[in-house]
């Protein structure tokens, strides 16, 4: 079976067990059926590998996110706490 392109999958890309399994499966194929299913096969580890790395982004734009949202939180509160004190100093001085 060497003739036969295999589909380029390793642990650390993180495919799914089932893909690999399904990797796993094509290889113990005849070579013209191996032939036939490893582009589909292939494409398929590709578009998991993918999906995996946008999830990924996206995760990490979320907790971005989350993060900047807490700043802002924390710098909308001091703004009025400093817009309270600057309002009691103005009653303060009109008195």
């Amino acid at each position: 079976m060497s003739s036969t392109p295999e589909p380029s999958v390793s642990v650390a890309d993180q495919v799914p067990a089932d893909l690999q399994r399904l990797v796993a499966a094509l290889n113990s194929l005849p070579d013209e059926y191996a032939a036939q299913l490893a582009p589909m096969v292939d494409a398929v580890v590709e578009s998991t590998k993918r999906r995996r790395r946008i999830l990924t982004l996206v995760q990490d734009a979320i907790s971005q996110l989350r993060l900047d949202m807490k700043y802002l939180m924390f710098d909308l509160e001091a703004t009025r706490r400093e817009r309270d004190e600057y309002r009691l100093k103005l009653d303060e001085h009109e008195s």
